[in-house]
Parts: structure tokens; sequence; C-alpha cells
């Protein structure tokens, strides 16, 4: 998200032409004036750089591009050895990079890819060892609602970084958005290491009412891991891959709005870059909310046994998808108003979310065995969508840049849409045969 605010400023020739359906609501002498203006500001305060739309959408897909091949073998040691120190340490070493990004961006667009690539690797061990400690503290009842808050922390995260980086851009330079928020990621990842443990057992500050609940509560899972996986079962279980197929498309849309919503709102709408900043972090805003309200509701439905679970998780990933997917395509007809654009982009956040209820968490209902191995599988899915999106965005930009992201959002959609599908056919939430202990076959 960083470097997703801080582009605009970086690059020269961002604002992109007026498209012909322009609001004639904001003159264009006066939009054009707010952009030279902000140009002129950026330059004072920050180096610039000749970036073409294609080398912009290869920028921010790239910390993507080696994450892909990191989660498996991540989350199999996660699940062995334990997350503490695997997602301490990556928190640390992602937050160092990220101070040196300023840098290493003097040295060249090159040298800045390839930091972006080791810094997505490390981050991926925090995304993906966290899931094994989830799998040991959070009780079957109360699971969505434990992940859904801890997820949304990197909604509430984004909102604060795209709300305080267009102000550092316009203030004292884009580079201080990778120092204070680099810092920060260090300031955090020095807290980790007291404060959390692998599981309750090892705890030393809960009560042991609350040990002996969150223990019995999982007694009937068996989450223990060995070096051993069922990967035949693995690869023609459908339920898997109805999961796997949902992660790709439904992040190859949000990939795009995480690495493009300060750019849209700056180029599409003509605003400038520090209300560009405060206007992109609304969405994320709501995206936490909603995000928490949807986990709580998904566990109020299954313990009041008003829904089954395997239709909770359906019925959370299609309200997640569909609503969102027909406001993605409408936002090239409503550019004129900037208003309407701004709740679009609310509620497509605020909506999509709901996913994180449905079939973002389902891995832990059908497999909780091996959920980090899965986690693990999960993130590649994620990434490859992450190292496509951006770019495939890019290059449609370049190419017809009046209707460029008309096309963008269709594309988008009919991908996100097909993997809804899938996953309705295929997706269960009963654990699969190949995850109970007593039915599995090693390779």
């Amino acid at each position: 998200m960083s470097m997703s605010i801080a582009i605009p400023a970086m690059v020269n020739n961002t604002a992109l032409s007026s498209p012909a359906n322009a609001s004639t609501e904001r003159p264009p002498t006066d939009s054009q004036d707010n952009q030279n203006e902000t140009l002129k500001e950026f330059k004072a305060v920050a180096p610039m750089y000749d970036w073409s739309p294609e080398i912009q959408g290869i920028i921010l897909s790239s910390l993507n591009y080696g994450s892909f091949l990191a989660p498996i073998p991540i989350g199999y040691v996660a699940g062995i050895f334990g997350a503490k120190y695997l997602v301490g340490v990556g928190l640390f070493i992602s937050s160092v990079l990220t101070l040196f990004i300023p840098l290493v961006t003097d040295a060249g667009a090159t040298f800045l890819i390839v930091l972006q690539i080791v810094q997505g690797i490390f981050q991926v061990i925090v995304n993906t060892s966290q899931y094994s400690i989830w799998v040991k503290w959070a009780p079957p009842q109360e699971r969505s609602q434990l992940i859904s808050i801890a997820m949304s922390g990197s909604a509430l995260g984004s909102c604060i970084i795209l709300l305080v980086g267009g102000l550092l851009c316009q203030t004292v330079g884009w580079p201080y958005i990778f120092y204070i928020f680099g810092g920060i990621g260090c300031a955090c990842s020095f807290l980790w290491f007291p404060l959390v443990y692998d599981d309750p057992a090892n705890h030393p500050f809960i009560s042991t009412g609350e040990r002996e609940y969150i223990m019995c509560s999982l007694a009937q899972q068996d989450y223990s891991s060995d070096w051993s996986l069922p990967i035949k079962a693995m690869i023609k279980s459908l339920p898997l891959w109805s999961i796997l197929v949902s992660y790709f498309s439904e992040f190859w849309l949000f990939n795009i709005f995480v690495a493009y919503m300060p750019t849209y709102i700056n180029s599409v709408l003509q605003v400038n870059l520090r209300d560009s900043g405060i206007l992109s972090a609304l969405p994320f805003l709501f995206g936490s909310i909603c995000m928490i309200l949807g986990g709580l509701l998904a566990d109020f439905l299954l313990s009041r046994k008003i829904l089954r679970l395997v239709t909770i998780r359906k019925l959370f990933t299609a309200m997640g998808v569909i609503f969102p997917s027909v406001l993605c395509v409408s936002l090239p007809w409503v550019s004129s108003s900037l208003i309407t654009t701004m709740a679009f982009l609310v509620l497509f956040t605020a909506i999509s979310s709901l996913s994180e209820a449905g079939s973002f968490v389902n891995i832990l209902d059908i497999a909780p065995r091996y959920v980090t191995f899965l986690r693990g599988l999960l993130q590649v899915s994620y990434h490859i969508s992450g190292a496509i999106s951006p770019t495939v965005t890019g290059i449609f930009l370049s190419q017809d840049s009046e209707f460029g992201w008309r096309n963008i959002f269709l594309l988008s959609a009919a991908i996100n849409t097909s993997g809804l599908v899938f996953y309705l056919i295929f997706g269960q939430a009963e654990v699969q045969e190949w995850a109970k202990e007593q039915t599995i076959t090693h390779l």
C-alpha cells in the first residue's frame, strides 16, 4: 500500500488525459492547474522518474513475482515448528527492506523490482505462517469472527497509509512514506516476540479457564502435523480446488484496486494526490469494519443453527463477489460524478470483505490438520493473481487510455464471477476424508 500511494508522486507522467465522458462538473482548466501544482510540489520535495504505465504495472506487481514460490515450503515448516519466530522475522526483514526503497529506487527501476521481489517473499512468511497460530487458538464457533477481526488489520493499515501517504507526498516527499511505515513495521516486529505464543498451553498470561475452554473446544479436531502429506488426495480434492480458484479470482480484482486506487482517483477523477489518499482510505476503512461485522454475523448464524456452515460459506462468498463485480463494471459509466464513484468504491470494498467469512476461511473447515500447508497453497494462488492483474492493468492502460479501465473492469468481473460459480458447485465445509488421521495414506 505504501507503493500504491507513493507511485503517483514518483512518476511525472501518471496523469492520464481526461476520458471522453469526463465530468463537466470539473472544468478541465482547473483540473489541469491542480495537476500542474501537484507536480511542482512533488518536484520540490522528492525525485521523480520517467516510468511508463507498463513499468508502473510491473513495479506494482513485483511484490508477488517471487512470492508464489515460497508459501508452500513456509506453510509446511510453520506447521511443524510453529509460527511465532517465522512471522516475527518475516515482519522485521520486510520492514527493514521498506526503509531502503527510496535509496534503491535512485539506482533504477530494475533494482526496485528486485528489492520488492525479495520483500514479497518475506511478507509471505507473515501471511502464511500466522494461520498455524489460529488453528490452535480459534474455537470453531468463534473462528469466523476471530480471523475476520485479525484480518481487518490489513484493511485498517491500508486505510491509515493512504490517509497519511497523500499528505506526506505533498509536504515532505514520498520517501518518508517508506521511512515512517518501515519504522512502524520494525517496532511491531519487536512487540510480536514477547506478546505472541504458538498455542494456549504455553501462554503465561491467560487464565486457566480461558486456556481450558480453548483447548477443550479444539479437542475434537486433529491439527497436529507431521512430515507426510496426502498430496494425491489433495490434488483430486474438488472442494480444495474450489477454494483455490475462488482465491485467485477474487484477489484478481482486489489486487487491482489495492495497487491502482490512488492512481485511478488521481488520474481519472482528476483529484490531487493529497485528497486522493484521503478518498482512497475511505473504502478500506469501511472494509475493515464490514470484515469484522461479517465474521460476527457468520458465527451468529452458525451458533444459532440458522444456516448450515457450508451455506454460510457460500452465501458470504456470493455476496462478496456478485455485488462488487456489478459495481466495478459500472464505474466507467459513473466517472462523471466524484461522489457516485466514491460511493461505488466504498461499497465495493465493504461488500467484498464478506468473503473473509466465506471461502477465505474455508480451509480451516475442510482440513484443519493441514491448515498451514493449505494456507501456503492459497498464498500461491493469491500471489499468482497479484503478479498478473496489475501488470495486465498497466498494459491495458498503455494500449487504450480512453477505454482501458472499462476493459479492465469487464475482464475482472468475468474472472471473479467464474471463480464464484466454481466454488458454489464444488465447495464444502466438512472435514475431508484425506484430512482425517485414521484415513490418511501418506506419500
